[in-house]
Order: C-alpha cells, then sequence, then structure tokens
C-alpha cells in the first residue's frame, strides 16, 4: 500500500517531489522510503533526476486505454494525505446549485470524529467548504444567492445574516481560509479552502476537528497543510 501512496501523490501532484517532501506528505520514516522509491525507479514507476522523483513510463504498463484522471483521481491521494498528516476527517467539496456535495470523505481514526457520507448534499452556509465556495463567487452571483436562499440555522452558532456572512466572505477572499464553530454540527470545527483548475474553481477541501481537540497548534497546522495541498495540486 505504501508503494502504491507514493506513486498516487507523485501523479496526483503533477510536478517533480523530493524525498522529503513525499516522506513528510504521505508519513513514511525516509529510511523506508529511501528503499521504496529505489524499486519503483528500478521497475520504471518513477524517474529520478537529481533528488527529485516524477511519473515514470512504467506507469503507462499499468493504465486502462485511453483513460484520462478524472478531477478526484488526482484531488483523492491528496485528501488522503491531508487525512493522515491531521488525524482529521477531511472531505473535497463541489457545488451542486445552491448546496455543496462531498465527493471524497477521508475519516479521521479518531473514535470521535466527524463523519459525512460521500454524494451528502449539504447547505453552503455552514459547512467551511461552502463558505470558501460562496467566497469564489462573482459578486453579481453572490448576491443572487443571499436573493434566492433561505438559510436555515442549523445550530444556534449557524451564520445566517446576510451581514454576517458578508463579512466572513471578505475575510475569507483575504486569507483563502474558510472557518465554521459549531455552526452544523454541535462540537465540530471545521477549516476550508477553495481550489482551482485551469483558473476556475472546482470545489473545496476542509477539514473537521471536535472542539475537544481543536486548538491553536491545530489550527495552525491545517492551515498550513490545506494551503500546502493547494500548492501539491498545482491547480491553485
Amino acid at each position: 500500500m505504501r508503494t502504491l501512496d507514493i506513486i498516487e501523490f507523485i501523479v496526483a501532484r503533477n510536478s517533480p517531489s523530493v524525498a522529503q517532501e513525499i516522506a513528510s506528505a504521505l508519513n513514511i520514516p525516509v529510511s523506508s522510503l529511501s528503499y521504496l522509491l529505489s524499486t519503483l525507479v528500478e521497475r520504471g514507476y518513477l524517474i529520478r533526476e537529481g533528488r527529485s522523483y516524477s511519473p515514470g513510463p512504467g506507469l503507462e504498463r499499468l493504465q486502462a486505454p485511453n483513460k484520462n484522471f478524472t478531477l478526484v483521481d488526482r484531488i483523492a491521494p491528496l485528501v488522503r494525505m491531508l487525512r493522515v498528516e491531521l488525524n482529521e476527517t477531511t472531505s473535497f467539496f463541489v457545488r451542486r446549485g445552491w448546496q455543496i456535495e462531498s465527493l471524497i470523505t477521508e475519516l479521521s481514526d479518531h473514535a470521535l470524529r466527524y463523519a459525512v457520507q460521500a454524494g451528502s448534499l449539504l447547505p453552503m452556509h455552514s459547512i467551511s467548504s461552502g463558505k470558501a465556495l460562496l467566497a469564489s463567487l462573482p459578486d453579481d452571483e453572490l448576491d443572487l444567492y443571499f436573493r434566492e436562499v433561505p438559510r436555515e440555522a442549523m445550530t444556534e452558532n449557524t451564520a445566517v445574516s446576510e451581514a454576517r456572512l458578508r463579512a466572513e466572505i471578505e475575510e475569507i477572499r483575504r486569507t483563502g481560509i474558510a472557518y465554521t464553530k459549531e455552526e452544523h454540527t454541535p462540537g465540530i470545527f471545521g477549516l476550508g479552502r477553495a481550489i482551482h483548475l485551469n483558473g476556475q474553481v472546482c470545489g473545496a477541501i476542509s477539514v473537521a476537528i471536535p472542539q475537544v481537540r481543536y486548538n491553536a497548534t491545530i489550527e495552525q497546522k491545517a492551515i498550513e497543510m490545506l494551503n500546502r495541498t493547494v500548492e501539491l495540486l498545482n491547480i491553485g
């Protein structure tokens, strides 16, 4: 499984990767990683150029004819990477009208964790990925959202007023990071970030953290990992 994780990571990143980046992203000891990388290079699945590794011609033997990598194919290993690094539930959402749909979810190993089913439709205003996607809308489309969409208070903390949401959206546009604090599910905090493909928003990634584990340290690490994930996708 570790070799598959390495291949998926390097292919999804779509740019050369050095061993330290791979080890950090996938939580593999460098001593173990060196052997795995050497084996993958020997079999042609990776190419080594200096200190960097890229997909090799051997991968063509594993690829079904005429199959292109989908958006989910590219993002799934990085969602998994984010979950491994933080050990908190991580999801990739796309917009469906004025809702968001979970396409990929990797669950935390903790007994106390947030769970969302793949395919679930959720309101934009109460989920961090939804807020990140709202912040990515052009102003005229955002105005339409506020005119058309009734916003239910999912908890006593849910932001439902236009004024409060617009203030949050301005901050998200400035920092790139969206927050929810017990706004969809009591006891769950969320951080999310929109991602882009060819200059267009294609979805958002978010991390859901139970309040009992949420602190400044995990928040900062989650922000750093969300930003890094966008860089690794090479589409943000």
